[in-house]
């Protein structure tokens, strides 16, 4: 063989082997580091310092909840409840820890009625009568004790420090507050906590301390769930809810009981979407607008028409949310029907090519719109495994009473109940039978934690936002689904329908000018909506093993990091 020759195979053989070495990595299965989105800085480094201490996303959770109560208290808190998804690594196991508030045992509909059969909106939203037993602390507890490596001491120790040595609230919390405020001064202990010593709201720069909560914590860091729900603490819960009115016992707090539910999971155009399940709406209207979407070519509709099929598929989610939904404890519901791609196939042939449907010309639903002050949180850990948690209190500073000595701020979440069959609640809108409230039963909720698991990325992500959760995830899912970022997903222009009132809610920019206006000639009405949530995301690209988190621009942005 010439000199010539063996360069040239010698040449060929290192091309080969520069090839083989240029092929595509596997996707990875560890990220190797660890990233925290959520509503708050001081909650996003909580996390971050709990996995730095050598916890996991189900430890940095609990920071990341308890120090939301503390930070946050408008919109989560030990007086609140949550749903939690989580993915772990090892195995594969997924389950929605699912800690919602419930009714107590004394619960009666007469509270809510006036002696006109009017909704008393007062009772259901304002002081005791209008809370659930609490499920936050029992499922920080559980999560603790059946997924995380660390004790509570050192999960909940930056929401104890943070409550013990205060902070400087923001504006959105103070503008919460004004809100607020004439039902915050009518209780004492509430008065105490949140308003100044002449009955007004702070100034921007006040240092909040919260010493009664600091000891609640320490308490369910000592003795886990029965810090909270028994003992002295329980103790002063009951008697500081009785004397204002309501109707707790110690056996209410003594029998709340966290539900580790199998989520709901449903397959789009080769994408597998982990949801939550009932007493979620969430996930099954989440399924059945993208089984509905299923056999649409999304990618190649002029922008007017993909809107077009996509706001009908909202609608026909919603009807059916509205009318079957509830507690799965305590309702039966036709969910094989709701789920199956059969029945999504007749919906789909219900949708005009080029006109919208009108919701009168649907089978009635009576609808129901949970609170809207709620928050959201997403974490991805350096091993793999996967939180995404909606905690909420329900309307700003749920019911706006503090129970005693606790510094607890108790949740206004019986009002998510269809308290009076027919009547619309705080939000205008309507319940049914199947979300009637019982003892010990679960109200309905939209908060829909999400994972989204393809070939080369996996998304983890949920929003506040009430019945908007549901459609805000959805359109984050299929922008995730589209390449783009996390800090993409969340700043998208959002839109949304929800049956009744039979109008599409927006944001400005939404739409551009000619989709507008080619939507109107369907026929399709416009209202601009204030309030949308703020959502956190978190996104894991398999092929270069990066993370990457993002926080809703429409709060404080820049609180999603990376460790």
């Amino acid at each position: 063989m010439t000199r010539w020759l063996r360069g040239l195979l010698f040449a060929l053989l290192l091309a080969g082997a520069g090839s083989a070495a240029a092929a595509p990595a596997a996707p990875a299965t560890r990220p190797g580091h660890a990233a925290v989105a959520s509503a708050h800085e001081l909650a996003t480094e909580a996390g971050l310092e709990v996995l730095a201490k050598g916890g996991n996303a189900f430890d940095a959770a609990v920071a990341v909840a308890s120090t939301l109560a503390v930070v946050e208290p408008q919109s989560s808190g030990l007086g609140g409840g949550f749903f939690m998804l989580i993915h772990r690594a090892a195995d594969g196991r997924e389950a929605m820890i699912d800690a919602r508030e419930v009714a107590p045992a004394a619960v009666d509909a007469k509270i809510y009625v006036n002696a006109d059969g009017t909704p008393n909106r007062g009772a259901a939203i304002n002081g005791p009568t209008s809370a659930g037993i609490p499920g936050e602390p029992a499922g920080l507890a559980w999560v603790a004790a059946h997924y995380g490596k660390l004790p509570l001491t050192a999960s909940l120790a930056p929401a104890i420090r943070i409550a013990r040595n205060g902070y400087k609230p923001d504006a959105r919390f103070l503008g919460d507050l004004v809100e607020r405020r004439d039902v915050v001064a009518r209780y004492p202990a509430s008065a105490a906590l949140l308003l100044t010593a002449d009955g007004q709201v702070p100034k921007e720069g006040w240092v909040f301390k919260q010493p009664d909560l600091a000891r609640t914590l320490q308490r369910i860091a000592a003795a886990g769930a029965d810090g909270f729900y028994k003992g002295e603490t329980a103790r002063e819960l009951v008697d500081s809810v009785r004397a204002a009115g309501g109707h707790w016992t110690l056996e209410d707090l003594a029998g709340y009981r966290v539900e580790e539910r199998e989520p709901l999971r449903f397959d789009y155009r080769g994408w597998r979407i982990v949801t939550a399940p009932p007493p979620s709406s969430g996930g099954v209207a989440l399924a059945e607008i993208f089984n509905i979407l299923r056999g649409f070519d999304l990618a190649a509709m002029p922008a007017a028409q993909r809107y077009h099929v996509i706001i009908e598929a909202m609608r026909r989610a919603f009807r059916d949310h509205n009318e079957y939904l509830g507690d799965p404890d305590f309702v039966k519901m036709p969910l094989d029907m709701l789920l199956s791609p059969y029945y999504a196939d007749g919906l789909r042939a219900s949708i005009l090519p080029d006109r919208a449907t009108p919701s009168s010309m649907l089978p009635p639903a009576l609808a129901h719109e949970p609170g809207t002050d709620t928050t959201h949180f997403s974490i991805v850990d350096r091993d793999g495994n996967m939180v995404a948690c909606t905690s909420t209190v329900n309307l700003a500073f749920g019911s706006a009473f503090v129970a005693g000595r606790t510094g607890v701020i108790l949740n206004d979440e019986m009002d998510d109940f269809a308290l009076v069959p027919g009547a619309p609640n705080a939000f205008g809108l309507l319940g049914n039978k199947a979300n009637a409230p019982a003892p010990g039963k679960r109200m309905l909720s939209s908060m829909t934690p999400t994972f989204v698991f393809g070939k080369d990325r996996i998304g983890v992500i949920g929003t506040p936002g009430g019945s908007t959760i549901i459609t805000q995830v959805f359109e984050g899912i299929l922008a995730f689904m589209e390449g783009k970022s996390a800090a993409e997903i969340t700043a998208q222009p959002r839109y949304h329908h929800q049956y009744l009132p039979d109008w599409v809610s927006v944001e400005p920019h939404a739409f551009d000018d000619a989709t507008a206006k080619a939507l109107r000639e369907m026929g399709y009405a416009f209202k601009q909506r204030r309030g949308w949530g703020f959502m956190n995301v978190v996104t894991w690209d398999l092929g270069t093993n990066r993370l990457d988190a993002a926080s809703d621009p429409r709060g404080v942005s820049g609180l999603g990091k990376v460790q």
